[in-house]
């Protein structure tokens, strides 16, 4: 690393996009007042001046400020998102991931809520387990009345969630886990099958070593009420298990964690068990715990010839400990959302050190993703991390201390002592955001694809190409814009003639590899990693559900913590139809004729703001409810007013010839656009189509006709565009992304 600072960053157009819209302070305009390089200087000001906190002095303190620095503005490192947008401004809070404890009362559970306001306000995501409510009918002795159950509750959260994430700079993103004992554990599987319902929440099973033992031998295990421990029932634990792999292969919920081997590895049991992860899984924590992860951006650290590089150890220890020491900065420097929250994670100080650009490194070291030396590569070099980050810690600890609960922690166990001054130091997090500004490759994900073209907010379509593929294809010579359009076209290399075999090879994409290698380098990053790790088992749309069920054991057997999964098309929206079905349609479609318009009907017009402009909408009802639409796009001309009349006298002909409003409706609604608008209240519109959509919607309800028809207005339950740029959605590292504007589900 640079010795003198570094006055610029080198960021791809992509990443300052990313930047400008989420992450630089702005003025009353809504317009940046800061640069890439102002935020830089800004963060690694403020996390350095943890070091003043314990007596250094003024030269000390700018050393550490020109050693962060230099760590972000490298690009060898960057810390999670709350921390680069809040650090030295307002808020003040640091910490991406939370878990909140929930007790079986009335109190608590509210409780929960609020708290759950003020992190998803400041930035954070939250994790619950829902394990301690009692079951739907039990009991309620002090209103003699009966528990709704946990998944009841879910929702609640769930709604608080969609009202606070609209005004927020990051998205609101909930985990809820259940044990898989609990009496309410079928309905908790089925909770999203419904793809509109609990649309802020990814889900997971907690699963025992003796429930998995019992899915083996076929046996059946007892469901236990919380509220008195006592058994309430059996089911046959291969059944379950069973369930939870076809919903899972059905639409990617729920996933599953081992519990035991979280609390296997819990370095505090004296401080609380751990019951609960983060949203994407990679963080387990305490009740009323935080933690601040950071990831290596490594692709920096490999040195040489492309296709044929090697790693910089050297380099790669200092990054280490110079982030070490600024993940432990943040802890103190960072202003907790609730005072419970603030004891426990300055009780145990955990940080979360992980990677990003894992991908891209291999390309650089010619190493296929789907190969036994790229395990061998995840093994190595988490493994060097891990050592590295210990001794950082220990370096720290005799600098400054161990972290408080460490006398009763399993670091002071046995004689052996190992003063830390961090109860954990490593995570894999998925880097959803901060790997686009570091212009690298996902967490420790394959590559979504090597080209692709994505929406800009002008109208515009440009192509983004991998640049590690673009550079050997013109080292290689066989570059041209022809070959890039064909990859755009299929998303990937295969088929594609004019890429050499090896190169095809380096750049498989996500789709491409089988679910046994996305869990096997998995497992590898696993074994030296004190947390979890966040990754998505990516399966083809023709996967079957025993491939899922193998893919699940595999993840057991190798010693993962948990296992998410993703079927390629599973969550789109699907109509099962069959050949009778369209001969029927097609008879009915025959004979439908549009009722003439009557003299006199009534109408309600609104305006509804689209990216287009104002759209006005006027719905005409007679006796039966909604008879015909019109639109018109305020004061726009041309392909907007001219497509909205279409779509409107489509609208008009599909109900005058007796087709409902709610299948119309039904069609139209959760469309969108590359340029979303925002009403005010904080609803979004995400398209005209949308808008015309939630026009009819209101028209019916002002006429007394009640919908059962729900969407997620964020438009990526079905992985469709992104509601921010249009842009094609990803689901990766548990989470859905968009690599165009850097949007993500959880991040």
């Amino acid at each position: 690393m640079s010795a003198a600072r570094r006055a610029d960053v080198d960021l791809s157009d992509n990443a300052i996009a990313v930047l400008e819209r989420r992450y630089l302070k702005k003025g009353d305009d809504g317009r940046p007042i800061e640069s890439p390089v102002d935020l830089f200087s800004r963060v690694a000001e403020n996390i350095a001046s943890a070091e003043a906190l314990r007596g250094a002095d003024e030269a000390t303190v700018k050393h550490w400020e020109d050693k962060f620095y230099d760590l972000m503005v490298n690009l060898h490192f960057l810390p999670n998102s709350p921390t680069l947008m809040n650090a030295g401004r307002e808020f003040q809070q640091l910490s991406a991931c939370f878990v909140l404890p929930i007790d079986d009362s009335m109190e608590s559970i509210f409780e929960a809520v609020k708290n759950t306001a003020m992190i998803h306000k400041s930035g954070g995501g939250t994790g619950f387990a829902f394990s301690r409510l009692r079951p739907k009918d039990d009991i309620v002795s002090s209103t003699r009345g009966v528990s709704s159950g946990p998944v009841s509750f879910m929702n609640v959260f769930d709604a608080a969630t969609e009202a606070i994430k609209q005004g927020g700079t990051r998205r609101g993103a909930n985990m809820a886990i259940l044990r898989v004992d609990h009496p309410d554990i079928m309905d908790f599987i089925e909770a999203k099958r419904d793809k509109s319902r609990l649309t802020n929440f990814n889900i997971s099973v907690a699963v025992s070593e003796e429930f998995m033992q019992a899915v083996d031998s076929g046996d059946d295990y007892e469901l236990i009420n919380p509220r008195d421990g006592q058994t309430t029932g059996k089911l046959n634990a291969a059944e379950v298990f069973d369930r939870i792999v076809h919903l899972a292969w059905e639409g990617g919920d729920p996933g599953i964690i081992f519990l035991d081997r979280l609390n296997a590895d819990n370095p505090t049991p004296a401080a609380g068990e751990i019951e609960s992860t983060n949203p994407c899984g990679e963080q387990p924590l305490l009740p009323y715990e935080s933690c601040n992860l950071g990831s290596i951006n490594l692709v920096n650290v490999v040195k040489g010839e492309l296709t044929g590089g090697r790693i910089d150890w050297d380099m790669l220890a200092e990054i280490v400990h110079t982030a070490v020491r600024f993940l432990d900065d943040v802890i103190d420097m960072n202003r907790f959302p609730l005072p419970e929250i603030k004891e426990m994670t300055r009780g145990n100080r955990k940080i979360g050190l992980g990677i990003m650009g894992f991908t891209d490194a291999l390309v650089k070291l010619g190493v296929s993703y789907n190969s036994e030396q790229a395990v061998e590569l995840a093994d190595k070099v988490m493994g060097f991390i891990h050592a590295e980050a210990r001794k950082a810690s220990e370096e720290l600890a005799e600098e400054r201390g161990v972290f408080p609960n460490w006398e009763e922690s399993a670091f002071n166990s046995d004689g052996n002592a190992l003063r830390q001054r961090n109860a954990t130091t490593t995570t894999i997090a998925p880097t959803g955001t901060i790997s686009i500004i570091a212009g690298a490759s996902s967490g420790i994900e394959p590559f979504f694809a090597v080209a692709f073209s994505r929406n800009v907010m002008d109208g515009t379509t440009l192509t983004e190409v991998n640049p590690l593929f673009e550079e050997i294809a013109k080292e290689r010579g066989f570059y041209s814009p022809e070959l890039i359009q064909e990859v755009v076209a299929k998303g990937s290399l295969v088929d594609v003639e004019g890429v050499p075999a090896d190169i095809r090879r380096l750049f498989v994409t996500a789709h491409e590899v089988l679910p046994q290698w996305h869990i096997r380098i998995q497992a590898a990053f696993q074994r030296y990693t004190d947390n979890a790790v966040s990754k998505t088992v990516n399966f083809a749309k023709e996967a079957t559900v025993d491939d899922v069920a193998a893919v699940y054991r595999l993840a057991y057997e190798l010693d993962c913590k948990g296992v998410t999964m993703y079927r390629d098309g599973s969550r789109e929206e699907q109509v099962l139809t069959t050949a009778k079905t369209y001969e029927d349609e097609a008879e009915a479609a025959a004979t439908l004729e549009p009722k003439p318009r009557p003299d006199e009907v009534h109408g309600v017009t609104r305006a509804l703001p689209t990216g287009c402009g104002k759209l006005y909408i006027t719905v005409n009802s007679d006796d039966r409810g909604p008879f015909e639409v019109f639109g018109n796009m305020g004061k726009a001309g041309g392909c907007a007013s001219s497509q909205t009349e279409a779509l409107a006298r489509l609208m008009s002909l599909a109900l005058r010839s007796g087709i409902s409003a709610e299948n119309v409706v039904r069609q139209l609604k959760g469309i969108s656009c590359h340029m979303p608008a925002w009403e005010r209240g904080g609803g979004r519109i995400l398209s005209c189509a949308d808008a015309f959509a939630k026009g009819l919607e209101r028209a019916m309800s002002d006429n007394g006709q009640q919908l059962s028809i729900e969407f997620d207005d964020s438009s990526v339950a079905h992985l469709g565009a992104c509601p921010e740029c249009g842009g094609n959605l990803a689901y990766e590292g548990g989470c859905v992304t968009c690599h165009s504007c850097g949007y993500s589900q959880c991040d």
